[in-house]
């Protein structure tokens, strides 16, 4: 698999803010404009990062497997993330994970049949002041009910 332009121009503005022997440095902005690109990472497109930055491709899969925020397998447009940890537990996201899979009828892991939604557990989102917590997108929900997320839902395309 060939990067596309622009994914290699983003990777090349990310390599331009390190000094060139800190080409690693870039990763995360590497994946990130793949996957923007690409809705996901898969492993020819994490052999070219690699390949394309001059990387052992063992150092690029640690990174994409590492972070919630890659996603290794194809997701819905809107991908829901919902925080499980202690905090979001004792606040009630396992409430709104309930509420979720009834209302999308898809389980952590599923994808709606329509290709919008995608439901993912995460081991936390560093908001726990904000408890529960849900990221969709670029977006961060807290305090999050039923009744909001109902109106979040509607809210996407």
């Amino acid at each position: 698999m060939q990067l596309s332009e622009s994914v290699r121009k983003r990777i090349d503005e990310a390599r331009a803010q390190y000094p060139p022997e800190q080409n690693r440095a870039a990763l995360i902005w590497a994946l990130h404009a793949a996957q923007d690109e690409y809705g996901w990472l898969d492993e020819p497109t994490l052999e070219s990062i690699a390949e394309y930055m001059d990387l052992e491709p063992i150092k690029v899969y640690e990174a994409a497997t590492f972070y919630d925020m890659f996603n290794r397998s194809p997701v819905g447009r809107h991908q829901i993330k919902v925080c499980t940890n202690l905090s979001c537990m004792l606040c009630g996201s396992d409430g709104i994970v309930d509420h979720l899979r009834g209302k999308l009828g898809v389980d952590f892991g599923e994808t709606t049949e329509d290709g919008r939604f995608t439901l993912t557990e995460v081991e936390c989102l560093g908001a726990c002041g904000g408890a529960p917590v849900v990221w969709i997108g670029k977006d961060y929900y807290e305090d999050i009910s039923p009744e909001r997320m109902d109106e979040i839902l509607a809210s996407l395309d």
